[in-house]
């Protein structure tokens, strides 16, 4: 179906891989869209109630693919191809995860940015690669960096490019998790496993109004809570959630 990633789903999650190895995952104007087709994919299917990205090989991606390229109206390949990609991520109301099993740079930085949570092996590195090459990070970049590490290491990060690890990552709060390589894998399941069986219309309401939230003020997102609340109130999950309650065990969540 795909030539560029792999898709496929796993119980109640969807795994989407970078599937360019030998690139290191590089992006290609394929691979834009058949991120987006999958991310859609992801987003219809109502038995998908988690989604999972990582890459295939050594690195999770290493941004743009420049290797014969001759399109250096960068602004027209951030329309078309990775803007497209980040709304659809973003826009989706289910919780995504960053598998970042290796190296994250450039536009591949901002993949796992645009994510909701990011679990990273000791293997993975962060870089901000695009100062190297006299750019400026893009792809949503400068607008999920400083909300996750604030303003002043935002700057740092950008203009200054240096790589850092998963451990400093995990300290700055890039990340979710820091795990072993040897864990890596298990802990991304489990955790993935664990949002799946949760109530995803109540996730998904956190994450659209969460975002709202940067660009409104206090009455607006008093409103917002309201509307999010009927809508949280009136779904089967919420009666499953009192219902187990009063009964004192653990609920049996449907994303309903």
């Amino acid at each position: 179906m795909f030539e560029t990633i792999a898709y496929e789903t796993r119980g109640k999650t969807a795994w989407i891989t970078l599937n360019r190895p030998d690139k290191l995952n590089a992006f290609t104007s394929l691979m834009h869209k058949e991120m987006v087709a999958a991310i859609k994919e992801a987003n219809k299917d109502s038995n998908v109630r988690a989604v999972v990205i990582t890459g295939a090989g050594r690195a999770f991606c290493s941004g743009q693919d420049l290797s014969g390229s001759t399109d250096t109206d960068y602004g027209e390949v951030l329309r078309k191809g990775y803007n497209p990609m980040v709304q659809a991520l973003v826009s989706m109301e289910k919780p995504v995860i960053a598998a970042v099993n290796g190296v994250a740079a450039g536009a591949g930085m901002s993949l796992a940015l645009a994510c909701d949570f990011r679990i990273a092996s000791e293997k993975a590195s962060f870089i901000e690669a695009f100062i190297h090459v006299g750019l400026v990070p893009d792809s949503g970049n400068l607008y999920f960096l400083p909300r996750l590490v604030g303003h002043a290491k935002a700057m740092e990060l950008a203009v200054l490019g240096e790589k850092i690890t998963a451990q400093q990552a995990k300290e700055f709060g890039l990340v979710t998790k820091a795990v072993t390589e040897e864990d890596f894998m298990l802990e991304v399941e489990t955790f993935a496993e664990k949002l799946a069986n949760m109530p995803t219309k109540a996730i998904g309401l956190i994450k659209r109004y969460l975002n709202k939230s940067w660009e409104s003020d206090l009455n607006e997102v008093l409103e917002y809570e309201a509307q999010a609340q009927k809508i949280a109130g009136e779904s089967e999950d919420h009666q499953e959630g009192l219902a187990a309650f009063l009964d004192k065990r653990k609920p049996a969540f449907t994303g309903k």
